[in-house]
Protein backbone atom coordinates (compact mmCIF):
# COMPACT_ATOMS: atom_id res chain seq x y z
CA UNK A 1 0.00 0.00 0.00
CA UNK A 2 2.94 2.29 0.68
CA UNK A 3 4.09 1.94 -2.92
CA UNK A 4 0.60 2.82 -4.15
CA UNK A 5 0.53 5.98 -2.02
CA UNK A 6 4.02 6.93 -3.20
CA UNK A 7 3.04 6.43 -6.83
CA UNK A 8 -0.18 8.43 -6.35
CA UNK A 9 1.83 11.31 -4.85
CA UNK A 10 4.32 11.14 -7.70
CA UNK A 11 1.53 11.11 -10.30
CA UNK A 12 -0.15 14.11 -8.69
CA UNK A 13 3.12 16.03 -8.46
CA UNK A 14 3.99 15.49 -12.10
CA UNK A 15 0.47 15.32 -13.53
CA UNK A 16 0.76 18.60 -15.44
CA UNK A 17 3.96 17.49 -17.17
CA UNK A 18 2.45 14.07 -17.88
CA UNK A 19 -0.65 15.67 -19.42
CA UNK A 20 1.53 17.72 -21.78
CA UNK A 21 3.70 14.75 -22.78
CA UNK A 22 0.65 12.54 -23.28
CA UNK A 23 -1.11 15.18 -25.38
CA UNK A 24 1.97 15.59 -27.59
CA UNK A 25 2.31 11.82 -27.95
CA UNK A 26 -1.31 11.47 -29.08
CA UNK A 27 -0.87 14.35 -31.49
CA UNK A 28 2.06 12.51 -33.09
CA UNK A 29 0.56 9.02 -32.76
CA UNK A 30 -3.25 9.49 -32.76
CA UNK A 31 -3.85 5.75 -33.24
CA UNK A 32 -2.80 5.26 -29.63
CA UNK A 33 -6.11 6.60 -28.30
CA UNK A 34 -8.63 6.53 -31.14
CA UNK A 35 -9.94 3.22 -29.80
CA UNK A 36 -11.33 5.05 -26.76
CA UNK A 37 -13.64 7.41 -28.67
CA UNK A 38 -16.74 5.43 -27.66
CA UNK A 39 -15.69 5.10 -24.02
CA UNK A 40 -15.10 8.68 -22.84
CA UNK A 41 -18.43 8.74 -21.00
CA UNK A 42 -17.55 5.54 -19.14
CA UNK A 43 -14.10 6.91 -18.28
CA UNK A 44 -15.59 10.06 -16.78
CA UNK A 45 -18.15 7.98 -14.89
CA UNK A 46 -15.26 6.07 -13.32
CA UNK A 47 -13.72 9.37 -12.18
CA UNK A 48 -16.97 10.58 -10.64
CA UNK A 49 -17.77 7.19 -9.10
CA UNK A 50 -14.38 7.47 -7.39
CA UNK A 51 -15.33 10.94 -6.21
CA UNK A 52 -18.55 9.52 -4.76
CA UNK A 53 -16.60 6.80 -2.94
CA UNK A 54 -14.65 9.45 -1.05
CA UNK A 55 -17.79 11.28 0.09
CA UNK A 56 -19.69 10.64 3.27
CA UNK A 57 -22.87 12.09 4.71
CA UNK A 58 -20.65 14.51 6.65
CA UNK A 59 -19.56 16.10 3.39
CA UNK A 60 -23.17 16.81 2.48
CA UNK A 61 -23.93 17.92 6.04
CA UNK A 62 -21.17 20.52 5.67
CA UNK A 63 -23.13 22.07 2.81
CA UNK A 64 -26.14 22.42 5.12
CA UNK A 65 -23.98 23.84 7.93
CA UNK A 66 -22.23 26.41 5.69
CA UNK A 67 -24.87 27.04 3.03
CA UNK A 68 -24.13 30.72 2.43
CA UNK A 69 -20.47 30.43 1.43
CA UNK A 70 -20.92 27.22 -0.54
CA UNK A 71 -23.98 28.46 -2.42
CA UNK A 72 -22.36 31.83 -3.16
CA UNK A 73 -19.19 30.12 -4.35
CA UNK A 74 -21.22 27.85 -6.64
CA UNK A 75 -23.31 30.74 -7.97
CA UNK A 76 -20.13 32.74 -8.62
CA UNK A 77 -18.73 29.82 -10.60
CA UNK A 78 -21.84 29.39 -12.75
CA UNK A 79 -22.17 33.14 -13.37
CA UNK A 80 -18.54 34.19 -13.90
CA UNK A 81 -17.17 31.43 -16.12
CA UNK A 82 -20.08 31.20 -18.62
CA UNK A 83 -20.23 34.99 -19.02
CA UNK A 84 -16.46 35.25 -19.53
CA UNK A 85 -16.80 32.62 -22.26
CA UNK A 86 -19.50 34.61 -24.04
CA UNK A 87 -17.48 37.85 -23.83
CA UNK A 88 -14.34 36.15 -25.17
CA UNK A 89 -16.28 34.65 -28.08
CA UNK A 90 -17.49 38.16 -28.89
CA UNK A 91 -14.04 39.76 -28.56
CA UNK A 92 -12.29 37.11 -30.68
CA UNK A 93 -15.18 36.80 -33.16
CA UNK A 94 -15.52 33.07 -32.58
CA UNK A 95 -18.38 31.32 -34.29
CA UNK A 96 -19.92 27.90 -34.80
CA UNK A 97 -18.65 24.77 -33.02
CA UNK A 98 -15.54 26.47 -31.61
CA UNK A 99 -17.62 29.15 -29.87
CA UNK A 100 -19.95 26.43 -28.58
CA UNK A 101 -16.93 24.53 -27.22
CA UNK A 102 -15.65 27.62 -25.38
CA UNK A 103 -19.06 28.27 -23.83
CA UNK A 104 -19.51 24.58 -22.99
CA UNK A 105 -16.31 24.39 -20.95
CA UNK A 106 -17.37 27.65 -19.29
CA UNK A 107 -20.67 26.08 -18.24
CA UNK A 108 -19.05 23.02 -16.66
CA UNK A 109 -18.76 22.56 -12.88
CA UNK A 110 -15.58 23.09 -10.90
CA UNK A 111 -12.63 20.86 -11.74
CA UNK A 112 -11.36 18.28 -9.25
CA UNK A 113 -7.82 19.62 -9.73
CA UNK A 114 -8.88 22.72 -7.80
CA UNK A 115 -8.90 20.67 -4.59
CA UNK A 116 -5.20 19.90 -5.05
CA UNK A 117 -4.34 23.50 -5.91
CA UNK A 118 -6.27 24.80 -2.91
CA UNK A 119 -4.38 22.38 -0.65
CA UNK A 120 -1.00 23.39 -2.10
CA UNK A 121 -1.76 27.10 -1.61
CA UNK A 122 -2.98 26.51 1.99
CA UNK A 123 -6.55 27.37 1.04
CA UNK A 124 -9.74 26.04 2.63
CA UNK A 125 -9.85 22.56 1.10
CA UNK A 126 -13.13 21.65 2.85
CA UNK A 127 -14.86 24.67 1.29
CA UNK A 128 -13.25 23.86 -2.05
CA UNK A 129 -14.53 20.29 -1.94
CA UNK A 130 -18.02 21.41 -0.85
CA UNK A 131 -18.36 23.90 -3.71
CA UNK A 132 -17.07 21.23 -6.07
CA UNK A 133 -19.69 18.76 -4.84
CA UNK A 134 -22.56 21.23 -5.17
CA UNK A 135 -21.50 22.52 -8.58
CA UNK A 136 -21.11 18.93 -9.83
CA UNK A 137 -24.55 17.93 -8.54
CA UNK A 138 -26.04 20.99 -10.28
CA UNK A 139 -24.24 20.26 -13.57
CA UNK A 140 -26.95 18.13 -15.30
CA UNK A 141 -29.41 21.00 -14.80
CA UNK A 142 -27.13 24.03 -15.20
CA UNK A 143 -25.23 22.96 -18.32
CA UNK A 144 -28.28 22.49 -20.62
CA UNK A 145 -29.94 25.62 -19.22
CA UNK A 146 -26.87 27.83 -19.67
CA UNK A 147 -26.01 26.37 -23.07
CA UNK A 148 -29.54 26.96 -24.35
CA UNK A 149 -29.42 30.54 -23.12
CA UNK A 150 -25.87 31.44 -24.13
CA UNK A 151 -24.90 29.26 -27.11
CA UNK A 152 -28.09 28.67 -29.11
CA UNK A 153 -27.18 31.61 -31.38
CA UNK A 154 -24.32 29.53 -32.83
CA UNK A 155 -25.84 26.08 -33.30
CA UNK A 156 -28.93 24.18 -32.23
CA UNK A 157 -28.35 23.02 -28.67
CA UNK A 158 -29.43 19.44 -27.88
CA UNK A 159 -30.49 20.40 -24.36
CA UNK A 160 -32.23 17.10 -23.62
CA UNK A 161 -29.20 15.07 -24.71
CA UNK A 162 -26.90 17.28 -22.65
CA UNK A 163 -29.12 16.74 -19.62
CA UNK A 164 -29.37 12.97 -20.04
CA UNK A 165 -25.65 12.55 -20.75
CA UNK A 166 -24.67 14.69 -17.76
CA UNK A 167 -27.14 12.79 -15.59
CA UNK A 168 -25.68 9.47 -16.73
CA UNK A 169 -21.99 10.36 -16.38
CA UNK A 170 -22.24 12.71 -13.37
CA UNK A 171 -25.13 12.25 -10.94
CA UNK A 172 -25.61 8.49 -11.21
CA UNK A 173 -21.91 7.56 -10.71
CA UNK A 174 -21.55 10.02 -7.81
CA UNK A 175 -24.72 8.69 -6.18
CA UNK A 176 -23.56 5.07 -6.60
CA UNK A 177 -20.20 5.97 -5.08
CA UNK A 178 -21.86 7.58 -2.05
CA UNK A 179 -24.17 4.58 -1.61
CA UNK A 180 -21.19 2.18 -1.75
CA UNK A 181 -19.44 4.32 0.86
CA UNK A 182 -22.49 4.14 3.11
CA UNK A 183 -22.87 0.35 2.70
CA UNK A 184 -19.25 -0.74 2.95
CA UNK A 185 -18.02 1.98 5.31
CA UNK A 186 -14.45 1.48 6.46
CA UNK A 187 -13.79 -1.15 3.82
CA UNK A 188 -13.71 1.68 1.28
CA UNK A 189 -10.53 2.92 2.95
CA UNK A 190 -8.70 -0.05 1.43
CA UNK A 191 -9.30 1.21 -2.12
CA UNK A 192 -9.06 4.95 -1.41
CA UNK A 193 -5.29 5.16 -2.15
CA UNK A 194 -5.98 3.79 -5.65
CA UNK A 195 -8.67 6.37 -6.50
CA UNK A 196 -6.39 9.32 -7.43
CA UNK A 197 -4.42 7.02 -9.74
CA UNK A 198 -7.54 5.65 -11.44
CA UNK A 199 -9.06 9.14 -11.80
CA UNK A 200 -5.94 10.70 -13.28
CA UNK A 201 -5.39 7.82 -15.67
CA UNK A 202 -9.01 8.09 -16.84
CA UNK A 203 -8.61 11.85 -17.41
CA UNK A 204 -5.42 11.20 -19.36
CA UNK A 205 -7.28 8.73 -21.58
CA UNK A 206 -10.05 11.27 -22.24
CA UNK A 207 -7.48 13.92 -23.17
CA UNK A 208 -5.74 11.42 -25.43
CA UNK A 209 -8.98 10.59 -27.24
CA UNK A 210 -9.88 14.24 -27.88
CA UNK A 211 -6.36 15.06 -29.11
CA UNK A 212 -6.34 11.98 -31.37
CA UNK A 213 -9.79 12.65 -32.85
CA UNK A 214 -8.91 16.29 -33.59
CA UNK A 215 -5.27 15.73 -34.53
CA UNK A 216 -5.69 17.24 -37.99
CA UNK A 217 -7.46 20.37 -36.73
CA UNK A 218 -5.91 20.89 -33.31
CA UNK A 219 -3.56 23.68 -34.41
CA UNK A 220 -5.24 24.68 -37.66
CA UNK A 221 -6.14 28.33 -38.43
CA UNK A 222 -9.74 27.35 -37.64
CA UNK A 223 -8.94 26.44 -34.04
CA UNK A 224 -5.76 28.41 -33.24
CA UNK A 225 -7.73 31.18 -31.52
CA UNK A 226 -8.94 28.67 -28.93
CA UNK A 227 -5.51 28.74 -27.25
CA UNK A 228 -5.43 32.44 -26.20
CA UNK A 229 -9.16 32.31 -25.49
CA UNK A 230 -8.74 29.37 -23.10
CA UNK A 231 -5.78 31.02 -21.34
CA UNK A 232 -7.68 34.28 -20.88
CA UNK A 233 -10.80 32.39 -19.81
CA UNK A 234 -8.96 30.59 -17.03
CA UNK A 235 -6.93 33.61 -15.84
CA UNK A 236 -10.00 35.87 -15.88
CA UNK A 237 -11.80 33.24 -13.81
CA UNK A 238 -9.04 33.36 -11.20
CA UNK A 239 -9.06 37.15 -11.17
CA UNK A 240 -12.82 37.59 -10.94
CA UNK A 241 -13.15 34.71 -8.47
CA UNK A 242 -10.57 36.33 -6.20
CA UNK A 243 -12.17 39.75 -6.66
CA UNK A 244 -15.60 38.31 -5.78
CA UNK A 245 -14.25 36.68 -2.60
CA UNK A 246 -12.47 39.91 -1.60
CA UNK A 247 -15.72 41.82 -2.07
CA UNK A 248 -17.61 39.24 -0.01
CA UNK A 249 -15.00 39.60 2.76
CA UNK A 250 -16.20 43.17 3.23
CA UNK A 251 -19.76 41.90 3.57
CA UNK A 252 -19.06 38.77 5.64
CA UNK A 253 -15.50 38.95 7.04
CA UNK A 254 -15.91 35.94 9.35
CA UNK A 255 -16.63 33.64 6.42
CA UNK A 256 -14.64 34.86 3.43
CA UNK A 257 -11.21 34.91 5.03
CA UNK A 258 -7.88 34.49 3.27
CA UNK A 259 -8.01 30.67 3.08
CA UNK A 260 -11.57 30.81 1.74
CA UNK A 261 -10.56 33.44 -0.82
CA UNK A 262 -7.94 31.05 -2.20
CA UNK A 263 -10.43 28.19 -2.39
CA UNK A 264 -13.02 30.26 -4.24
CA UNK A 265 -10.37 31.57 -6.64
CA UNK A 266 -9.51 28.03 -7.72
CA UNK A 267 -13.13 26.84 -7.66
CA UNK A 268 -14.22 29.61 -10.01
CA UNK A 269 -11.26 29.49 -12.39
CA UNK A 270 -10.77 25.73 -12.81
CA UNK A 271 -13.32 23.75 -14.82
CA UNK A 272 -14.22 20.07 -15.12
CA UNK A 273 -12.83 20.12 -18.65
CA UNK A 274 -12.97 16.32 -18.87
CA UNK A 275 -16.76 16.61 -18.55
CA UNK A 276 -16.74 19.36 -21.19
CA UNK A 277 -14.81 17.16 -23.60
CA UNK A 278 -17.06 14.17 -22.91
CA UNK A 279 -20.26 16.16 -23.46
CA UNK A 280 -18.82 17.70 -26.63
CA UNK A 281 -17.93 14.27 -28.03
CA UNK A 282 -21.42 13.01 -27.24
CA UNK A 283 -23.83 15.88 -27.86
CA UNK A 284 -21.87 17.51 -30.69
CA UNK A 285 -20.38 14.41 -32.29
CA UNK A 286 -20.83 15.82 -35.81
CA UNK A 287 -18.39 18.65 -34.94
CA UNK A 288 -15.46 17.13 -33.00
CA UNK A 289 -13.69 20.51 -32.75
CA UNK A 290 -16.29 21.45 -30.12
CA UNK A 291 -14.17 19.39 -27.72
CA UNK A 292 -10.92 21.27 -28.50
CA UNK A 293 -11.42 24.16 -26.02
CA UNK A 294 -12.01 21.63 -23.23
CA UNK A 295 -8.81 19.80 -24.22
CA UNK A 296 -6.75 22.98 -24.21
CA UNK A 297 -8.36 23.98 -20.91
CA UNK A 298 -7.50 20.62 -19.36
CA UNK A 299 -3.83 21.09 -20.14
CA UNK A 300 -3.62 24.80 -19.40
CA UNK A 301 -5.50 25.00 -16.08
CA UNK A 302 -3.23 22.36 -14.57
CA UNK A 303 -0.24 24.49 -15.56
CA UNK A 304 -1.71 27.79 -14.35
CA UNK A 305 -3.11 26.22 -11.16
CA UNK A 306 0.27 24.75 -10.26
CA UNK A 307 1.99 28.09 -10.88
CA UNK A 308 -0.58 30.08 -8.91
CA UNK A 309 -0.63 27.71 -5.92
CA UNK A 310 3.19 27.70 -5.79
CA UNK A 311 3.36 31.49 -6.08
CA UNK A 312 0.72 31.93 -3.37
CA UNK A 313 2.53 29.64 -0.94
CA UNK A 314 5.91 31.29 -1.56
CA UNK A 315 4.36 34.76 -1.33
CA UNK A 316 2.81 33.94 2.07
CA UNK A 317 6.08 32.49 3.39
CA UNK A 318 8.08 35.48 2.17
CA UNK A 319 5.75 38.02 3.79
CA UNK A 320 4.95 36.05 6.93
CA UNK A 321 1.27 35.62 6.12
CA UNK A 322 -0.37 32.96 8.26
CA UNK A 323 -2.66 30.35 6.70
CA UNK A 324 -5.39 31.54 9.10
CA UNK A 325 -4.96 35.18 8.11
CA UNK A 326 -8.16 37.24 8.06
CA UNK A 327 -7.50 38.96 4.74
CA UNK A 328 -3.91 38.22 3.78
CA UNK A 329 -2.36 40.65 6.26
CA UNK A 330 1.38 40.48 6.92
CA UNK A 331 3.02 39.53 10.20
CA UNK A 332 1.33 39.94 13.57
CA UNK A 333 -1.93 41.26 12.15
CA UNK A 334 -2.45 38.04 10.21
CA UNK A 335 -4.95 36.32 12.49
CA UNK A 336 -7.00 39.35 13.43
CA UNK A 337 -10.39 40.04 11.90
Amino acid sequence: MGKVTTFASWLTKWFTAIVIVWAVFNYVVPQASLWGKSYTGYLLSIVLFGMGLTLSLDDFARILKQPLMIILGTVAHYVIMPLIAVVLCWIFHLDGPLAVGVILVGCCPSGTSSNVMSFLSRGDVALDVSIGILSTLCAPFMIPLLMQFLASQYVEIPAQQLFLTALKVVLIPVALGVICHMIFGESIAKVTPFLPIVSQLAILLIIGVVVAVNQGKLFSPETALAIPVVILHNLSGYGLGYGFSKLMYKVYPKGFRYAQQKAITFEVGMQDSALGATLAMSAFAASPITAIPSTFFSVWHNISGSILSSWWRNHDDRHGIDAESANGEHGEMAKQG
